[in-house]
């Protein structure tokens, strides 16, 4: 007898034409709005001349933009959670655009970094991240690794597009003309690529498993841990392996300048680590989809620590770039795995909201890595020690890897019912 329940057309479920027209648009989506994590340092020189503010006053508005970032991947996985990722999606498209026309209308530096912090932020860029991540992964399945790195990759390709546009209207018309025009661009472009995301997942509403069956146990004790522990610990790999990455992502100019070889060459060394960065989102996605999210985990993990241990002898111009190089094309992996794993774990339902946790805390530890290290500098003269640092904190999420993977790999007892 046919089913009562209408199901989704083959051509709009699981691994169809439609999932990848979504994904396309997540990804364009992840690239506008990324644009909130990048223009604050290119227009950071020009905000500081303006308002007549030392560096520190002047990097105020980044910092309150991170943490808002922070709480807002974990309010907007949330919503995702409950209504749907498009919700979310709006909501950022107009928190992006009325924030950064409000922010051209500040009168002081603490107006505009609060504006920026919440606007930017808390309800802007943090909507186009962890929510877009989790939502992609319910929506394939065969080749869940490498959409999901696809997804994730926005922010790089926000890094890559964005700095440049932005250096050149700041230089022609000014600031404040400039994130008018962002705002208007982020409401005119963003909007219409939220109605790719109206339809919800087919897997959000999947009837949960029965009780005393295997799925159900394994959703109860995920690796043998409560959910809640199992959470923790993938929220401190998340911190821990980002503080190690930010040595390098955030010191790299500062260091190069330390060395002799002036700031432009540090910012080509970031531009070619990014660059890098894509190219290793995208091909550890496809070995996602190979060996599992665990083993990824472990494999990103240990290459990362091994392209810090390479700025330790290597201080030369020309091995410095090939450094920042393989520094970029070893830590791609990591990040995707984490919602990878949370998908393996958790039910759908909860993927907004945890996955955004874990991201939550990746973006935690590049801003705890990027003082750490300046406070580490400040206190030895030297970044010999911030490295040795990010290597310790690398080795953490090395050792947290390693036991998820020896815990995944272990047989399954059979329910009990």
């Amino acid at each position: 007898m046919p089913s009562t329940l209408a199901a989704a057309p083959a051509h709009d479920g699981v691994e169809s034409p439609y999932a990848w027209f979504r994904l396309a648009a997540c990804v364009c989506l992840g690239t506008i709005g990324g644009i909130g994590i990048w223009s604050i340092v290119v227009a950071l020189p020009a905000v500081q001349a303006e308002f007549g503010v030392a560096r520190a006053g002047a990097s105020l508005p980044y910092t309150l933009a991170m943490v808002g970032f922070v709480f807002g991947g974990i309010l907007m996985g949330r919503l995702a959670d409950r209504f749907g990722v498009i919700v979310p999606a709006i909501i950022g498209s107009f928190a992006l655009g009325l924030g950064y026309i409000a922010t051209a209308f500040a009168p002081g530096l603490v107006s505009f970094a609060i504006i920026y912090g919440l606007s930017i932020g808390l309800l802007g860029s943090s909507a186009v991240f962890g929510p877009l991540v989790a939502d992609t992964s319910h929506w394939f399945d065969r080749r869940r690794g490498i959409a999901v790195a696809l997804c994730a990759s926005g922010n790089y390709f926000a890094g890559a597009f964005w700095p440049p546009l932005v250096q050149h209207f700041i230089e022609t018309v000014g600031w404040r003309q400039t994130h008018i025009g962002i705002g208007i661009a982020c409401i005119v472009t963003m909007l219409p690529l939220t109605l790719a995301l109206r339809r919800r997942s087919p897997m959000h509403d999947t009837t949960p498993p029965l009780a005393g069956s295997a799925a159900a146990v394994a959703m109860a004790r995920p690796l043998g841990l409560s959910p809640n522990a199992l959470q923790m610990l993938l929220i401190l790999a998340g911190l821990s392996c980002c503080v190690a990455m930010a040595m390098p992502q955030v010191h790299i100019v500062a260091y190069c300048v330390d060395l002799g070889y002036g700031a432009a060459r540090g910012a080509e060394m970031l531009s070619i680590m990014l660059a890098f960065g894509v190219v290793s989102r995208l091909s550890f996605g496809l070995i996602l989809d190979r060996i599992g999210a665990h083993a990824t985990l472990l494999l990103g993990s240990s290459l990362q620590a091994l392209g810090l241990a390479l700025y330790l002898p290597f201080d030369g111009l020309v091995s410095l770039y090939v450094v920042s190089a393989l520094f970029g094309l070893f830590q791609g992996g990591i990040v995707p795995s984490y919602a990878i794993i949370v998908r393996q774990h958790f039910p759908p339902q909860e993927a907004g909201t945890r996955v955004g946790l874990v991201l939550s805390s990746t973006l935690a530890g590049m801003a705890l890595g990027g003082w750490m290290s300046g406070a580490i500098f400040d206190a030895t003269g030297s970044y010999q020690a911030a490295l040795v640092n990010g290597i310790g904190w690398n080795l953490l999420n090395m050792s947290i890897a390693f036991w998820l993977l020896r815990r995944a790999a272990r047989p399954s007892r059979p329910a009990i019912a």
